[in-house]
C-alpha cells in the first residue's frame, strides 16, 4: 500500500529534476559557460531535494516544520519559473515545454500526498477491526430491516383479518336487524289489526268480564329502572374524618407508612377523597 503514493513521487521527483538541470544548462548555457549553467541546475535540484529529505525526516519522526516545507515549495515554486521563463523565450516548441513547466509542483505535491497518506495510514489489525465493526453494523440493520418488514406483514395480515371479520359481523347484525325488524312489523300490524282486537277481546272477555286489555309489544331488553340511590354520589369526607382515617392508615404499622402506601390503603378501604385533598391531609397529619 505505501508504493502506491511513494512510487508515483519518486517518479515525478526524478522527471522534474532532470528536466530542470536540462533546461537551466540549454538556457544559460548560451549566456554562460556551460559549467556554470550546470552548478546552477545542480543547486536548484539539490535545494529541492535536500529539502524534501528534512521533511520525510522530520515525517518520519512524527514532527512538521514549516521553515523547511516553506523552503520547500520556494525550490519547486523556482524550478517551475525556470522552466515556465525557458518556454516563454523559446522559439521553438514553447507550448511544449510550457506544457511541463508544473512538473516540480506536481512532485511537490505527490509528495504531499504520500505524507498525508502516512499520518492516516492504520495498522492491518486496527483495518480488520473497523472492518469488523462495519460489517457488524450491516447485519444489526439488515436484521433490524428484516425484522420491521416481518412485524409490518404481520400486522398487515393481522388488519386484513380483523377488517374481515368486522366486515361479517356486520352482515351478521344488518341480517339480524332486518329479520327482527319485519318480525317487528309484523306484530304491530297483528296488534293495530281490528280484526286481532276483536279476536284477543272475545278471548279475554271469559277472564275478566267488561275488561278489554291492551295487548302491548313485547319490549327486548332489563325493562326495571335504576334506583335514584345508585346514581347518587358517596358523601364527601370532611376535613377532620379525612384527617383521622388517613392518621389511623398512616400509624397501622411500625415505621410509618408513606404517602403512596398510605393512598393505596386508604382506596383500598373504599374511602373516596381527591388527590390534592389526600395530599393535603396527610401533610397536616405527618
Amino acid at each position: 500500500m505505501r508504493a502506491k503514493t511513494v512510487l508515483p513521487a519518486v517518479a515525478m521527483t526524478a522527471v522534474s529534476m532532470v528536466l530542470t538541470l536540462a533546461v537551466v544548462v540549454m538556457w544559460l548555457g548560451t549566456a554562460v559557460p556551460w559549467p556554470v549553467a550546470l552548478v546552477v541546475g545542480l543547486g536548484i535540484d539539490g535545494g529541492w531535494l535536500a529539502t524534501l529529505a528534512y521533511e520525510r525526516r522530520l515525517a518520519a519522526q512524527g514532527d512538521h516544520n514549516r521553515a523547511v516545507t516553506a523552503v520547500g515549495w520556494s525550490f519547486g515554486t523556482l524550478a517551475a519559473g525556470v522552466l515556465v521563463a525557458h518556454a516563454l523565450t523559446a522559439e521553438e516548441s514553447a507550448g511544449a515545454w510550457l506544457a511541463v513547466a508544473w512538473l516540480p509542483i506536481a512532485a511537490k505535491a505527490l509528495w504531499l500526498v504520500h505524507a498525508m497518506w502516512e499520518r492516516t495510514a492504520l495498522t492491518p489489525v486496527a483495518l480488520d477491526a473497523i472492518r469488523g465493526i462495519q460489517q457488524e453494523a450491516r447485519d444489526e440493520a439488515a436484521v433490524a430491516r428484516a425484522r420491521l418488514r416481518a412485524e409490518a406483514a404481520t400486522e398487515e395480515t393481522r388488519l386484513t383479518a380483523v377488517t374481515e371479520a368486522g366486515a361479517r359481523v356486520a352482515r351478521v347484525q344488518a341480517k339480524t336487524a332486518q329479520t327482527l325488524a319485519g318480525a317487528w312489523s309484523t306484530l304491530e300490524t297483528a296488534r293495530a289489526g281490528e280484526e286481532t282486537g276483536r279476536a284477543l277481546t272475545s278471548v279475554t272477555a271469559r277472564v275478566t268480564p267488561g275488561v278489554t286489555p291492551r295487548w302491548e309489544l313485547p319490549v327486548w331488553g332489563p325493562t326495571e329502572p335504576l334506583t335514584s340511590r345508585s346514581l347518587e354520589a358517596a358523601p364527601a369526607l370532611t376535613d377532620e374524618a379525612l384527617d383521622v382515617i388517613v392518621d389511623e392508615i398512616r400509624n397501622s404499622e411500625t415505621p410509618a407508612l408513606s404517602y403512596r402506601e398510605m393512598a393505596a390503603r386508604f382506596r383500598a378501604a373504599g374511602h373516596s377523597a381527591s388527590e390534592v385533598r389526600l395530599r393535603a391531609a396527610w401533610k397536616r397529619v405527618a
